[in-house]
């Protein structure tokens, strides 16, 4: 390493939502905010897939999440060692966890107007799975990792 690397290659972007769909909305933009300042420019692919896959990581949480009067806690990571953005976000319903894409109920019917969401997630990012929340307490955490090169490395720390 020489003295102009900096030992820090990751980015961080956590914060509770209300799990509401201006909750939803908003999570949204600041995820697009943040990766823009991170080196992934907006109307880029990577912001584009990014964004998407955390829109309907966040639409998911509030809409199969949602327990009144909990929020729901977004975490994105963005590594520019390895060019990957991780979409993490928590909710409190523990007991319903997404479908795998390979089972049969992860195909929404074909006249059905929604139910598609984790179909875009796993057709756009390179993993995704569903894991219990890191902090304990009740529900779950579904997360995504996505390829997005132009990453920046933030700046030293002084």
């Amino acid at each position: 390493m020489t003295a102009t690397q900096s030992p820090l290659t990751a980015h961080q972007f956590t914060m509770r939502f209300s799990s509401t769909p201006r909750g939803a909305r908003l999570a949204r933009r600041l995820c697009g905010h943040r990766l823009d300042a991170w080196g992934i420019p907006y109307g880029s692919d990577a912001h584009d897939v990014v964004t998407l896959v955390a829109a309907e990581l966040c639409a998911n949480a509030v809409r199969h999440g949602h327990v009144a009067g909990r929020d729901f806690h977004l975490l994105l990571t963005a590594d520019a060692a390895t060019g990957t953005v991780r979409i993490e976000v928590s909710d409190t319903r523990g007991e319903r966890l997404p479908a795998p894409p390979s089972s049969p109920l992860s195909s929404p019917p074909a006249d059905g107007e929604d139910g598609r969401g984790l179909l875009l997630v796993a057709a756009l990012a390179d993993r995704w799975g569903c894991c219990p929340r890191r902090s304990g307490g009740p529900g779950k955490t579904v997360w995504a990792q996505c390829m997005a090169p132009g990453l920046i490395s933030p700046p030293p720390l002084p």
